[in-house]
């Protein structure tokens, strides 16, 4: 069993001019899956381009209407996704003080985002532990630099295959999937990658509702987890339409 994980962010992570940071993206459990999703993403823009008559630029979020928005999230309606909602305000000040402190908490969130919406799948019967091979990881590319990608691949590999270990109080936490082979972990080109681009929609939709509302609602196939984390939401499994 693979499992494939598509990604990106919204917001800027500086604390004086934005209240919240997001990490949201989409799973899947094999390829077959995935590839299906890929096709209806693709067939979502195609119509809105065929609409607007522009074949030039790439569909982001930031550059279409509300409507055109909503069409391309609704296309991932069956698909499971996830969302790590950071509330700068307050969290630790020190941590903005160099982008070495910035981009480890950033890469904490990223990962503990993942962890939890991973145990929450293992408990619901959505993975099997011991059947997960390789996890493969596709983060849309931004200025993160070559040590910088190592490290996180390094501490997604070490957090769901060798456990990791609290120092402070003498701790070891159990690895996810004791059976992992890698963690394929990869920076993309959303202009190249249907999935990346569907990322940034459900990225963009997260962070405009926490602006509006201070929380993401609660919807279907949806995982959603803060930062400081105070507050979990997994309701959206109550709801999963895939079968196990």
């Amino acid at each position: 069993m693979d499992i494939y994980i598509y990604s990106d962010e919204s917001g800027t992570f500086d604390y004086i001019h934005n209240d919240y940071f997001v990490f949201s993206g989409v799973i899947f459990f094999d390829k077959k899956t995935k590839d299906i999703a890929a096709r209806r993403f693709s067939k979502a823009e195609r119509d809105i381009r065929n609409k607007l008559n522009d074949f030039s630029n790439e569909i982001k979020a930031c550059s279409i209407s509300n409507a055109n928005k909503g069409k391309l999230y609704r296309s991932m309606r069956k698909d499971f996704k996830f969302c790590v909602v950071i509330n700068q305000k307050t969290i630790n000040r020190k941590i903005f003080e160099n982008k070495k402190h910035k981009q480890r908490y950033l890469d904490y969130a990223y990962k503990i985002v993942l962890k939890k919406c991973m145990e929450t799948l293992i408990e619901n019967d959505y993975i099997i532990p011991n059947k997960v091979r390789i996890i493969f990881v596709r983060v849309d590319e931004h200025h993160t630099a070559t040590d910088g990608k190592y490290e996180l691949r390094e501490s997604l590999l070490n957090e769901f295959k060798n456990g990791t270990f609290n120092f402070n109080y003498e701790f070891h936490y159990q690895p996810i999937f004791p059976s992992l082979f890698d963690v394929e972990l990869e920076f993309c080109d959303s202009k190249s990658m249907y999935l990346i681009r569907a990322a940034d929609i459900i990225a963009n939709h997260c962070y405009h509702k926490v602006l509006t509302y201070g929380v993401v609602e609660e919807e279907r196939n949806m995982f959603i987890y803060y930062l400081p984390s105070n507050h979990i939401s997994q309701n959206g499994l109550d709801y999963f339409s895939q079968d196990k």
